[in-house]
């Protein structure tokens, strides 16, 4: 049985409003879920997060959780969100992409992926049916299956041996994942990621393969790896045709605002990137009138709060001279009031999305929002 529920539909775009279920709560969407790599979003603690971003998702990595601290550990503490201290949904990226991203690390065959480990160089393998093992133990409430995801530019040779192979390890995973239950609880689900690159053909036979195997929900993966912005936008939009509408619809690591309203535009409903906590520790902050460097001299004697418009704490307490104050003088407090900033920002931007579809008016919003919120840099 589906956990979606489809509670409003755009009358001029493939925008929506859904509702997902899980035991750890509800997730209203459009919505952005912030990047919980190691069990923490960097430089905000969890109570400050749930007032963030509601009663919403945090999302994890399991190639991060296991190599440290360990699966081991998490199964003797009962799981992520226990160790955490954290009460509503979690996902896990399967850690295909940071397998991908260590190229000069990694070995890819049938059985799976071997690579060395980034923090000491030690060997490990991922099969399909091992990183569901993982994730049980994990206790994640979304699991992400292994995958290939594959760069850009690609072979197209390369393109589709890869694709043959995630749709392969698809059924592996789904195998493992029917075959073994959930350690804490609670109903785990699992969703398959869709690859392909930059072409249809491979996008639709990669989509065509996984829903024979009828996961929870479908990921969009490969994109965001350096393709022009109208390529992602194009794929995006042909890959939700094919996905079914009572199925979750996630593009993986994506992105920019205006990428984010573009693709619910094209029927997306979940979202991650770590540009907006990334960003704040770099100093690099999102407003609604546009990014702003807040090392920049012009903040000096700026009194004015950071964004008007938000409701973060950030803005309520803080203004622009003294943020730019604390990064100049390399003060910690600088990195979390910027991330609570941008956090807020990307939630408040996906919240206002999933309002305006709501009222029907998503598209001419869009159009405007991503003029001021793309174009300034100041």
């Amino acid at each position: 049985m589906s956990f979606l529920r489809i509670d409003k539909t755009s009358d001029n775009s493939k925008a929506r409003v859904c509702t997902i279920l899980t035991d750890h709560g509800s997730i209203e969407t459009p919505v952005f879920m912030p990047v919980g790599t190691q069990g923490t979003v960097k430089a905000v603690n969890n109570s400050t997060l749930k007032d963030i971003i509601d009663p919403y998702i945090i999302l994890s990595n399991t190639y991060h959780l296991y190599l440290r601290p360990g699966v081991e550990v998490l199964n003797n503490a009962g799981g992520l969100h226990n160790f955490m201290n954290w009460d509503r949904p979690i996902l896990t990226d399967s850690g295909g992409f940071q397998i991908y991203s260590l190229s000069q690390l990694r070995i890819i065959k049938e059985e799976g992926a071997y690579f060395r480990s980034h923090l000491d160089g030690s060997k490990h393998f991922f099969s399909p049916e091992s990183v569901i093992d993982i994730q049980r133990k994990i206790g994640s409430d979304i699991m992400m299956p292994l995958d290939e995801c594959t760069p850009f530019p690609c072979d197209y040779k390369y393109a589709v041996d890869s694709v043959n192979l995630t749709s392969r390890w698809a059924l592996r995973n789904k195998d493992a994942f029917e075959a073994t239950h959930p350690l804490y609880g609670f109903k785990q689900y699992l969703f398959g990621i869709i690859q392909g690159s930059i072409h249809k053909e491979l996008r639709q036979k990669s989509a065509e393969d996984l829903l024979k195997i009828d996961f929870d929900g479908y990921s969009i993966g490969g994109l965001a790896v350096g393709e022009p912005p109208e390529v992602m936008y194009d794929i995006v939009d042909f890959t939700t045709n094919i996905i079914p509408s009572h199925k979750p619809r996630y593009l993986m690591g994506v992105g920019r605002p205006e990428n984010i309203l573009e693709s619910i535009s094209r029927g997306v409903d979940m979202f991650d990137c770590v540009m907006p906590t990334r960003n704040a520790r770099n100093a690099y902050l999102f407003t609604s009138d546009g990014y702003i460097n807040m090392k920049n001299a012009r903040y000096k004697n700026d009194f004015t709060p950071l964004d008007e418009n938000c409701d973060c704490y950030t803005c309520r307490n803080h203004t622009k001279a003294y943020l730019r104050h604390l990064f100049v003088s390399s003060e910690i407090l600088a990195l979390e009031l910027a991330t609570i900033h941008n956090l807020r920002f990307y939630i408040n931007l996906t919240k206002e999305a999933r309002k305006q579809i709501l009222i029907g008016n998503f598209e001419d919003w869009k159009n405007n929002i991503i003029v001021k919120i793309s174009t300034n840099y100041k």
